[in-house]
């Protein structure tokens, strides 16, 4: 072990710790020590204090604890006379140093200093924006992840599609280098997480300075410009043990070591390293994520805490390279080399950058070329098996006038017509594939893909235009992407794009009869009519225990895999995380419970669950990991159940958030009364059907009746009550389980005379 680093490390953590107790006992004199703190829509109050210490921290005065912990962590420095094993001191510096910082920041936000602002900087998504007295727009950067935006990912972080995270600390040599990293790291689809500086230089006013788009929608989230802000992160991957792996608060060694070997993330330290950031670097050791540096800096072998190295030194300059944007290629696959992150690229053959980091992109009407669809034109897309004579692999075909000639921001009609072919293709494997357009689409850099079917909207945007984008990419990328995802299933591909009002008329007739056929065909699909329910185990990376059954009328919890997507996945991988469970002899059809269920529960989950019922809440609900759209949760005064949507911030009648709720049902407990469920569940006739079905509900998140107004009032019907969305309270208009009470009396809301529920 380092000497120097060791020294530099324990330095700059006592340095940290004395700091934060000034600006503690400033704010405690001046403030008050009962004034509320918190990091905004996070349940884990301070997220890395809460689960290192279990200490809930809720107002200044409960900070002094934390510091004292922090305080009692610090070693002194190393003597000049002889040679110690410095790790342990080094690494109880490092958590000392996430403690002070996190306490930092939290006084940041007593005194309004938290988000961060930086005049004129526009971001993607997680931002606000205000009025800085006439100066301009001031874009605040986004502080903590907050617990909404944690389970956004959550699906792509246990899928594969984000493999990762880095945090990368400091400025680039340049703005060239910082937007070629940033863009490397984009491709690869690894959430990047951006703070410090260099000499007051940070690596977020570079990619400001060269227009990247930054936000959560793009991978790439600003937190600040100091170093102290990296505390974010390192709060970010102690919520992500919490969430998904059912770890408890104050569990800090199995927090740690779920993150070594479940969350593969890595520090890149851009330029002059100081010793706050030394100190820093100790902490995030600490995960298991490794540190490597642009600069000269001694390094630290493995000795178990990281997977292999914990600190590498990777002097910019001297990286091989025929000049300073291939340096930093390959300086992005050594920090991925290092950390052993498992990353998966498809090769799409396009003019602009691609990878799943853009599927949030937006293109704002002020940067867009052409769009097809939206307000003022129709857009469609098609996908349907033939035969494997009638499919030219890789043949995609332009019929009609490109948009080239066009003025700028116009609106054309278009259709996009996938053939495939495939001797393990089935129709039923149509609607899964098709949806896959969407993303498939959205991974290209500047272009912006919204809906499906005969709704797609699509826009282009002037930089992918400038670069060569032209419609016969749409085809190459669906090639190569069907190709690389579906290659099990999919022998043979090949692409229309139809810009021929004649022949959109033609083949959008056809389409629509696919669609009209394909939704009665998905009505007959109920979970009488099949013997095979399927398991879902992705989210066993990150959520060990949790088990996921999948039925026709059930989708999974995360709301991205339906029985046809796992049959598919099977189809396409027979090793895979979507297995056939044969039900077997029934137990209880009311419930839901089946032999085939009940054993594949027990062996799903190690042994932590005994059995399943699909159709209750009260009695064996099924599990999540963390990754759920809703949470319905039941609220016995009212004899019913209130649905939380994941996009809902505000407080629920129960009197917590979703946040908080999100802790209750999350990381594999099967807790009856509470339950993470994929919103599209709601509107199953097997919706809570054993406790009473849809006209339980009594509160709902008002994004999901705005959102699925059809699908609600469809559901309504069919349960012989046409006016009951109407009956059902929400955030607008209840606010507690008295309010809730008295709205469900005035509104005659049928749970009242229905029996109860417990």
């Amino acid at each position: 072990m380092s000497r120097y680093i060791a020294t530099r490390a324990i330095r700059g953590a006592n340095a940290l710790v004395t700091e934060a107790e000034l600006m503690l006992n400033k704010a405690l004199a001046e403030k008050g020590p009962d004034t509320p703190v918190a990091f905004p829509n996070t349940a884990y109050y301070l997220p890395l204090i809460f689960g290192m210490t279990n200490i809930e921290v809720e107002t200044l005065g409960q900070l002094q604890g934390v510091l004292q912990h922090a305080r009692e962590l610090l070693h002194p420095m190393p003597a000049d006379q002889k040679w110690t094993p410095y790790l342990g001191e080094t690494l109880d510096s490092g958590m000392a140093t996430l403690l002070a910082a996190e306490t930092i920041e939290a006084i940041r936000f007593v005194y309004g200093l938290q988000p961060e602002s930086l005049p004129g900087i526009e971001l993607a998504g997680g931002t606000s924006y205000s009025n800085n007295g006439g100066n301009g727009m001031v874009g605040h950067l986004n502080g903590p992840i907050d617990d909404i935006q944690l389970r956004s990912w959550g699906i792509q972080l246990v899928d594969g599609r984000m493999p990762g995270f880095a945090a990368i600390v400091g400025a680039a040599k340049s703005n060239e280098v910082a937007v070629k990293i940033v863009r490397e790291l984009q491709r690869r689809n690894i959430l990047t997480f951006l703070s410090g500086n260099v000499n007051g230089r940070s690596i977020i006013h570079q990619l400001q300075e060269e227009g990247v788009e930054l936000g959560y929608d793009t991978y790439t989230v600003p937190f600040g410009t100091d170093t102290i802000s990296a505390i974010y992160a390192l709060g970010f991957a102690t919520r992500s043990a919490l969430t998904f792996g059912g770890i408890k608060a104050g569990q800090a060694r199995n927090i740690l070591l779920y993150n070594k070997e479940r969350v593969f993330a890595f520090v890149l330290a851009l330029g002059e390293v100081d010793d706050l950031k030394y100190a820093a670097a100790a902490g995030a050791i600490n995960f298991g994520f490794p540190v490597i540096a642009d600069t000269v800096i001694p390094e630290i072998l493995p000795t178990g805490v990281t997977t292999y190295e914990h600190v590498v030194s990777m002097p910019f300059n001297e990286i091989e390279g025929a000049d300073d944007l291939e340096r930093a290629e390959r300086l992005v696959q050594k920090c991925i080399e290092i950390r052993g992150v498992k990353v998966k690229i498809a090769n799409v053959p396009v003019p602009v950058p691609y990878g799943s980091a853009f599927e949030g992109e937006v293109v704002r009407r002020a940067d867009m070329r052409v769009e097809f669809g939206g307000k003022r034109s129709r857009c469609f897309e098609y996908l349907r098996m033939v035969d494997m004579d009638k499919v030219t692999d890789g043949k995609v075909e332009v019929v009609g006038p490109g948009f080239r000639d066009l003025a700028p921001g116009a609106s054309i009609d278009m259709g996009i017509v996938v053939e495939v072919a495939g001797r393990q293709m089935q129709s039923d494997f149509e609607p899964v594939l098709e949806r896959q357009i969407h993303y498939f689409v959205n991974g290209a850099s500047g272009i912006q893909h919204i809906g499906q079917r005969d709704i797609a909207w699509i826009r282009i945007s002037n930089g992918a235009t400038d670069k060569g984008f032209d419609l016969e990419h749409f085809g190459k990328i669906l090639h190569a992407r069907f190709h690389d995802d579906f290659g099990a299933i999919v022998d043979k591909v090949q692409v229309t794009i139809y810009t021929d009002p004649a022949k959109i008329e033609e083949w959008l007739g056809r389409a629509r009869e696919a669609y009209d056929f394909r939704n009665k065909r998905l009505e007959d699909l109920t979970d009488t009519n099949v013997d095979t329910f399927f398991s879902c185990t992705l989210c066993q990376s990150f959520a060990p225990d949790h088990v996921c059954i999948v039925s026709p009328e059930r989708l999974g919890l995360c709301g991205a895999y339906n029985w046809l997507d796992c049959k598919a996945s099977f189809s396409i991988n027979p090793t895979g995380p979507n297995q056939p469970i044969k039900l077997g002899k029934p137990v209880d059809l009311d419930k839901g419970y089946w032999e085939g269920t009940n054993d594949y529960a027990q062996i799903g989950s190690h042994g932590s669950v005994q059995e399943v019922a699909m159709y209750s809440i009260m009695e064996n609900p099924m599990t999540a990991c963390g990754c759920f759209e809703c949470i319905v949760m039941l609220i016995p005064e009212a004899n019913g159940v209130m649905v939380v949507s994941r996009e809902d911030t505000s407080m629920t009648p129960a009197g917590m958030t979703f946040s908080t709720l999100a802790g209750m049902a999350g990381g594999g407990l099967q807790t009856p009364g509470v339950m993470g469920v994929g919103k599209y569940y709601l509107i199953s006739p097997k919706f809570i059907s054993a406790d009473g079905g849809f006209k339980r509900v009594v509160w709902m998140s008002s994004v999901l009746k705005e959102s699925m107004a059809d699908e609600l009032r469809a559901a309504a019907e069919r349960e012989g009550d046409p006016d009951l969305i109407e009956k059902i309270a929400d955030e607008r208009s209840v606010g507690t389980v008295d309010d809730l009470l008295a709205w469900l009396e005035e509104h005659n809301h049928p749970a009242l005379a229905m029996e109860m529920m417990f």
